[in-house]
Formats: C-alpha cells, sequence, structure tokens
C-alpha cells in the first residue's frame, strides 16, 4: 500500500477512492506498514479513515499490516518492541474499526531468535490484538522454524518476472504469497528510458533502476510486452497473471483506480502452456542486473 509514502502523498478522499475500487473488484487482500510514509501519516492512517468512512467494509477486508521495523535501527524483534510496535498499532487503528487480522515482522531480527519473535507475537493473538502472525523476507528454514512455535498466516515475499528466486528456493514450497509483482513499476511500461523515472522518484535509489543497468534491464520489459500485445492485455497484466500461474497471490500496488481494476481483473488471465514456458525462458534469456534493495537493507532478504 503505497498510497501514504512521503515522497508522493494522495490525498485521503483519493485514496479512498482507490482502495474501493480495489475491494469492489475483488482485490480483498490489502498489505500496509507502519513504515509506509510518517508516524503521522502512513497505511493505518489511511486505513482509519477508509473503514470510518466506510464501516461495513471491514469484514470484507484481509488486512496486513508489517511494523517492528525501523528505518534506522533496522528489524525490532524482541517480545517487547514486537508488543510495543502491536499496541502503537492498534492504538491508530482501533480493532472496533478494524482489527489487524496478520501482523508482520518486516522483517526477521538478526539478534533475535525467530522463535522467541514468533512466541511473543502468538501472545498478542491470544489476547486478540491481532488476528494472525505473517513473516516477510524469510527463508524456507526460517518459516519451518516459525511454524514450529504457532500457525503462520502469511509469507511475503518478493515475487515478478524480475525477481524469481522463491521458485528455486523452496520458499514456493512452503508459502503462497509475493509483493512487487509490477516489479516495482517496471512491468507496467511505465519506464523506457532512465530519464522516464522523475526527479526525487524513489526508484532513484534502487539498484535495478540505476542508469549504469537501466538499459539492460528493460530488455525484458520489452520481450514482455510484445506477448502482451499479442495476447491483448497489457505487460502489467501478463507479470500479475504469471504470479498466479506460479502458485503466488500477488499483493500489486497502484495510485490509479483504472489500474487498480485493471490490476485486479489480471488475476483471472489465463497463460497458455506455451505462454508460460515463453516466459521461462524470457527470465533465462535476458539476465537481470542489480539488487533489489541495496546496502544494509539487501542483507536482510531471504533470512
Amino acid at each position: 500500500m503505497s498510497l501514504s509514502m512521503p515522497w508522493a502523498p494522495i490525498a485521503y478522499p483519493a485514496a479512498t477512492k482507490i482502495l474501493k475500487a480495489a475491494l469492489d473488484n475483488g482485490a480483498n487482500f490489502w498489505n500496509g506498514g507502519t513504515f509506509y510514509g510518517t508516524p503521522t501519516n502512513n497505511s493505518l492512517h489511511l486505513l482509519n479513515h477508509y473503514f470510518t468512512t466506510h464501516p461495513s467494509d471491514a469484514d470484507k477486508v484481509v488486512l496486513s499490516i508489517k511494523g517492528a521495523y525501523d528505518h534506522t535501527l533496522g528489524p525490532q524483534g524482541s517480545p517487547s518492541a514486537l508488543r510495543a510496535a502491536v499496541d502503537a498499532a492498534i492504538a491508530i487503528l482501533p480493532p472496533h474499526i478494524k482489527k489487524i487480522d496478520i501482523f508482520e515482522m518486516a522483517r526477521v531480527d538478526p539478534d533475535t531468535d525467530v522463535e522467541i519473535s514468533i512466541a511473543a507475537l502468538a501472545e498478542l493473538v491470544e489476547e486478540g490484538k491481532i488476528g494472525g502472525i505473517g513473516l516477510s523476507e524469510v527463508s524456507a528454514q526460517t518459516i519451518r522454524r516459525a511454524s514450529a512455535v504457532c500457525e503462520i498466516s502469511a509469507v511475503e515475499v518478493e515475487l515478478s518476472l524480475f525477481t524469481r528466486e522463491i521458485l528455486e528456493n523452496g520458499v514456493r514450497e512452503v508459502c503462497g504469497e509475493s509483493y512487487s509483482p509490477l516489479s516495482r513499476g517496471w512491468l507496467t511500461s511505465t519506464y523506457r528510458t532512465y530519464t522516464d523515472i522523475p526527479a526525487g522518484d524513489y526508484r532513484h535509489r534502487l539498484p535495478r533502476f540505476s542508469e549504469r543497468v537501466f538499459d539492460t534491464n528493460v530488455r525484458l520489459v520489452n520481450a514482455v510486452e510484445k506477448i502482451a500485445k499479442r495476447k491483448g492485455v497489457t505487460t502489467a497484466e501478463i507479470a500479475i497473471a504469471w504470479v498466479v500461474a506460479s502458485g503466488g497471490i500477488p499483493i500489486p500496488g497502484s495510485k490509479d483506480v483504472e489500474r487498480v481494476v485493471r490490476n485486479s481483473r489480471a488475476g483471472h488471465l489465463v497463460l497458455s502452456e506455451e505462454e508460460m514456458k515463453e516466459l521461462e525462458v524470457l527470465g533465462e534469456e535476458y539476465e537481470i542486473k542489480g539488487e533489489r534493495y541495496g546496502g544494509e537493507h539487501e542483507k536482510l532478504l531471504n533470512a
């Protein structure tokens, strides 16, 4: 849920229309974060506004919120930190407005055994503060360790035509939810040259969008677009359909009502066996250059 990001905030009335369009078109799994925005304007504040405006929608949405993460300090997985994070979240979005169905540790804390973190979250489930427990960007081994302590409701990992690691590292076999199915805009065909990225856009900080590798990475976009044109759909629809066909539950983000509708319907697009094979070959032919996040953030992936 990028609607509350500080570099491109959207007014609540406009954001509410986008969320309503998503739900009306069957997209009822919503994903946000306590750090998606500022301490006074993040996903939870927007969701409070939405469900206050549309209270009857609360029971229609499965809400997953990432938290226990500090942009400076990193993951905070101790029992006290997790309790504080959940308490802070429900102070902004009280359960009587909308319960947090799944609370995710945004990343595994390297200084706290995952079993300790999960046990702490399980206590919060027992207390009724959250509905379930989620993990984000974890390895298959970590999922199994966590599941041995308590049932895990969801695992959020990146899966797209640009990022296919979970198809080979065992994660797909134990989970089925993926974020960024459009590779942060790559597969929308919005960015065809490096200069298409607006000044100040967060993508300038992502290695895969750097000027050094842009022309190499855009080749995959161009190849997928040929398949999309042949099928009479957009590259984004192909990308989302591929995630579904690969066993994932895509959670694409968008700030445009029309695009939200198309993205929601893309989950019903059927790719033939031949088209799936063609997309697989493209992944082998066009190697993607650059890390997903870079720096210290990259070290927290597949933990």
